[in-house]
């Protein structure tokens, strides 16, 4: 029986799990049931603002007016089986950061996004901190994470030192303040993997680091308070029927259960705005670490209040951000691109290479300026669909370099598990499982975020997705592909040298 809106009726008693994955262009709100299955969603568009170079953000009232708009879209479609909805999670882009005001609840700044690199210069003076840095949080001094963008706003805008001298200011991931603007108590609280993103949490404490707070400049008189990513969050009223919300988590973090627990051995990506591959490890020991991960993030995806699960990191800033920029240089629409991505893949021949620095240049490089620009002798004469081919490219060059990385870290891979919007593209996964020399799954459901998200809310005890529903791709001797690689693999290391040069030389 389907009913309005395309919600499917699997029974009346059946436990439903509700999910809203606040993502850089939309937010989304799904409902499964307790076998991964999809029975209601609804989006809505949220608009992304670059007022100028290395500034992105957006509305904070926007993020909050969308999920509440797809909330009621999907209220809608189940009618009285709302009172099925068991439990509700959250997803968020991990980095992002807003300030508010906890008597109000108004937003003081923007919701500043991860891709925004605005306090760089002010980040470049804790270099000399990395090692301590990264043995404290996983991660590198970086302004993507939070702790940059946090000073900025304390620094920059008026209204956020005018709540921080009344006692009223409060700070955060994107999380922390949609949970205090949709759930009925307002709770002002952060989860372990948010706060991981900020360069101010301790791993081993899994709370706000009084060494790094102090050397950043920062306190945690308005911060939030660190909890797990399960926990009793609070409820979230969708019509006239309150939810607990029991899982808030980070978009990539939540992707990784996709398909179920993640397994050792497997390179999970996920292709968004950036491209993140995610391998598990045991949980942090930086004493003893392998040299050659040093220049990879360590994260937490999983805090149940008792035991965590970590994972070796590599981020490719430019993904989806990457062929909207080129897209829009070479006067392409999204659209059109978009729709013509497969057959471009298929058919382009004088393919140039694309050094891809959009949003800084990432793992293992960590170059917050590096000038994305097409090389090779096709560079000049190639076609505009040739160029947006050489930018997918690039996408899976960085990826495959990166699985390399893992590789000399010491992670050993039998095969990558491939999700995002980019995913869809047969021959992208070809490519990457042509290049690795690893056979690449792609699940049906390339939303990774909100099924990997549903799975933590549902705890299913039955495998999540059905092995007939993947698609496998087997690596081929593709001989032009790896030349192509290879080149580009030089070039990058070549241009890499010269911007490292460049900054050692400066007074």
């Amino acid at each position: 029986m389907r009913l309005k809106g395309g919600f499917i009726k699997t029974g009346i008693d059946d436990e439903l799990f509700l999910v809203i994955d606040q993502g850089g262009h939309a937010s989304r709100v799904v409902v499964f049931d307790g076998h991964g299955t999809q029975l209601a969603s609804a989006v809505r568009q949220v608009s992304m603002h670059q007022p100028q170079p290395d500034w992105v953000e957006q509305d904070a009232d926007e993020i909050d007016l969308s999920i509440r708009q797809a909330l009621t879209d999907v209220a809608e479609q189940l009618g009285t089986h709302c009172r099925h909805v068991r439990a509700a999670g959250l997803a968020t882009q991990r980095s992002n950061v807003v300030c508010w005001d906890r008597e109000t609840g108004t937003a003081l700044s923007p919701a500043i996004s991860w891709q925004d690199r605005r306090a760089q210069h002010w980040m470049q003076q804790f270099s000399a901190q990395r090692v301590h840095i990264r043995d404290l949080t996983g991660l590198l001094p970086s302004a993507h994470y939070g702790a940059s963008k946090i000073h900025w706003c304390l620094d920059q805008l008026a209204e956020v030192k005018a709540a921080h001298n009344r006692g009223t200011l409060a700070c955060g991931p994107l999380a922390s303040f949609l949970l205090f603007r949709l759930l009925k108590t307002q709770p002002f609280v952060v989860d372990s993997v948010n706060a991981s993103r900020t360069l101010l949490w301790d791993w081993r404490q899994r709370h706000w680091s009084a060494d790094l707070l102090k050397m950043f400049g920062l306190t945690d008189k308005y911060l939030p308070q660190c909890v797990a990513n399960h926990y009793s969050f609070g409820e979230l009223g969708i019509t006239n029927v309150s939810v607990p919300l029991t899982v808030c988590i980070g978009d990539q973090s939540a992707a990784l259960f996709a398909g179920g627990k993640p397994e050792a051995g497997t390179a999970y990506i996920n292709i968004g705005t950036g491209a993140f591959l995610q391998c598990i490890t045991p949980p942090m020991k930086t004493e003893n670490e392998n040299p050659a991960q040093a220049n990879l993030l360590r994260s937490i995806v999983w805090d149940d209040g008792d035991d965590g699960i970590h994972v070796l990191e590599a981020t490719v800033n430019g993904a989806g951000s990457a062929l909207l920029a080129e897209a829009n240089e070479l006067g392409i629409s999204v659209e059109d691109a978009q729709s013509q991505y497969a057959d471009w893949l298929a058919t382009a021949e004088n393919i140039p290479l694309y050094l891809n620095g959009i949003s800084g240049l990432g793992s293992p490089f960590w170059l917050p300026q590096f000038s994305s620009r097409f090389i090779g002798p096709h560079a000049n004469n190639a076609q505009p669909s040739e160029k947006m081919v050489a930018v997918l490219e690039s996408i899976v060059f960085l990826l495959c370099l990166n699985l390399e990385e893992m590789h000399h870290a010491g992670v050993s891979l039998q095969r990558i598990v491939i999700s995002g919007g980019l995913s869809v593209l047969d021959s992208l996964c070809q490519r990457l499982a042509d290049i690795s020399q690893l056979p690449v799954e792609r699940s049906p459901q390339t939303e990774a975020t909100a099924k990997g998200l549903a799975y933590l809310l549902a705890n299913p005890e039955q495998a999540w997705v059905s092995a007939n529903e993947t698609s496998h791709f087997i690596a081929q001797n593709n001989v032009a592909l790896n030349e192509r690689y290879q080149h580009w693999h030089r070039a990058l290391r070549e241009a890499v040298d010269k911007v490292n040069a460049g900054q050692k030389a400066e007074p």
